[in-house]
């Protein structure tokens, strides 16, 4: 079989997001699972902020949820529990409590910009990172000295990575980057826009991937975003 030409898949999301952990789970479980078949993809990370104000001290999970959804303690443990059971589907270890902090991506956005600049075939690997660094391990996430450590631990160089966060280095191009997400209709994440055409909103089980990006491949007729 020919090897079919790579998807191009722009994967919106945010470091804060559980949903997009398991979004992007259950997307290379599915390209995995479609490898066989010659389909393959080249995937980028792009920003999208669920909640750009956030304080530089963070704010609370539970409270957060509560502010902003209206949701109870106990509606809040119920989901909290389902999207562990997700997340474990795609072999994440996630670990949020009530306990747990929101905290500002902004800054974790710009070293993936910079990243998929440097070395684009490992900035899936940087956001792995931070995606465990938060979700698993707990860690601030908006703290420039973990972020160095983070971005060390993904094979980026740490002192540039120093630099950057000291500076407004690439502010410009993922606020840009962010607004031409925005105009085009994205408002909430994950949301997996292939080919520049077709989109899968939300958190999907690898089965939905598979069937949609086998289509897509196949140019059969799919809903276009």
């Amino acid at each position: 079989m020919t090897d079919k030409a790579p998807l191009k898949i722009d994967f919106v999301s945010d470091v804060m997001c559980p949903w997009c952990v398991i979004g992007l789970g259950g997307l290379n479980q599915a390209l995995d699972k479609l490898a066989p078949e010659g389909i393959c993809a080249e995937i980028t990370c792009q920003p999208f902020e669920l909640n750009p104000q956030m304080v530089a001290e963070g704010e609370n999970l539970g409270e957060h949820i509560q502010r902003k959804y209206g949701s109870t303690p106990e509606q809040s443990a119920a989901n909290r529990a389902m999207i562990r059971e997700r997340a474990a589907e795609v072999g994440f270890d996630m670990q949020m409590t009530e306990q747990s902090r929101i905290w500002n991506t902004f800054d974790a956005h710009r070293l993936l910009h910079w990243a998929h600049q440097v070395a684009p075939d490992r900035q899936l690997t940087l956001k792995m990172a931070l995606f465990k660094a938060h979700f698993t391990d707990g860690r601030n996430i908006s703290d420039a000295g973990i972020l160095t450590e983070i971005a060390e631990s993904a094979g980026f160089d740490r002192a540039e990575a120093a630099e950057i966060l000291a500076s407004s280095r690439y502010v410009k191009e993922v606020r840009t980057s962010e607004q031409l997400w925005q105009s085009r209709g994205i408002t909430s994440v994950p949301a997996v826009v292939i080919n520049d055409q077709y989109l899968i909103s939300g958190g999907q089980p690898a089965q939905v991937f598979e069937n949609a990006l086998r289509e897509i491949a196949s140019q059969k007729t799919v809903t276009p975003a």
